[in-house]
């Protein structure tokens, strides 16, 4: 049987296919090994590479600062991202050309310019300017600047995909295009959007160890720093380092996941979904705003 956009591969095909198959599985294989027969042949899997870690001194001084030193640089970053990405969407969906079209420039070009890129402009290339930011605000402003334009994106994309009804009908009861976004539509769109949001929010707290390129003292420079000590405890430094950093993204998810679900169980959620349904078959759009804005449930 074939389809428009996959024939299906005869004879020939499946046994070139099969041992193009097998010669990659077998690279693949061969390189894996002979990187950790490597390590076996340096020592790195013996116990003597994790002595460092038997020392309380290298958790309180060096693990633990590291470990706030990224969290304090996400939680920054997190929230001036958030507030930088509303600012830019509601630029960016200005009805005013002279503000739409430089939000909308400077909305791509931060999306274009690579974090590192950024990091290392503001930490070297500002104090040339008089302007030091020093370690952590170049990792904290690059981080805004582009997952705040990347947020912007997400919450455009949401509020777009909303029925223009919403607005129609936001506007048709007297508000202005700031009431329309700030009640109707941002509430809406950040709900559907919120995956999104929290995986862009993962990806910031993993973008926090570009910052040791510039010497921010945070996880990744602390891996650095211990694989650099006698010995070179290279896996166990890194076995730490991966756990630290998964274990905060698996718990930002779960915090998600439960926002996700007391928002989505939420009673006011619940009665708009069912007022929008009711008026969808039975009234106006409309009817939905003024309810929801006196409290009272749509005409039947």
């Amino acid at each position: 049987m074939t389809s428009v956009l996959y024939d299906v591969p005869g004879p020939k095909a499946r046994r070139r296919n099969a041992l193009i198959g097998a010669a990659t599985v077998v690279a693949l294989v061969g390189f894996v090994g002979f990187v950790i027969w490597r390590f076996i042949d340096t020592g790195q899997f013996t116990a003597a590479k994790w002595n460092v870690f038997t020392f309380s001194t290298v958790w309180t001084n060096m693990v633990i600062p590291a470990v706030m030193a990224t969290l304090s640089a996400f939680a920054v970053a997190a929230v001036g991202s958030l507030i930088f990405g509303v600012i830019l969407v509601v630029g960016r969906l200005s009805d005013r050309a002279w503000i739409r079209v430089p939000v909308t420039w400077v909305t791509e070009i931060l999306r274009a310019i690579p974090v590192l890129v950024l990091m290392m402009l503001l930490f070297f290339g500002f104090p040339s300017i008089g302007i030091d930011l020093g370690t952590f605000w170049s990792v904290v402003v690059a981080l805004v600047a582009y997952n705040g334009s990347v947020l912007a994106e997400v919450f455009r994309a949401g509020i777009e995909a909303l029925p223009r009804g919403q607005a129609e009908a936001g506007y048709a009861i007297g508000l202005r295009k700031s009431g329309v976004l700030a009640l109707i539509q941002f509430p809406q769109a950040i709900r559907a959007m919120l995956p999104v949001i929290i995986a862009q929010l993962v990806v910031t707290l993993k973008d926090t160890s570009l910052g040791s390129i510039i010497g921010y003292d945070e996880l990744l420079d602390l891996a650095k720093t211990l694989m650099s000590q006698s010995g070179r405890p290279i896996i166990p430094a890194t076995i730490i380092v991966s756990a630290i950093y998964i274990s905060m993204c698996l718990l930002l998810s779960w915090l998600a996941h439960v926002v996700q679900k007391r928002v989505s169980a939420s009673p006011k959620a619940v009665r708009v979904e069912a007022d929008e349904t009711a008026v969808m078959h039975e009234g106006t759009v409309t009817e939905v705003i003024a309810a929801q804005s006196s409290g009272k449930k749509p005409k039947r």
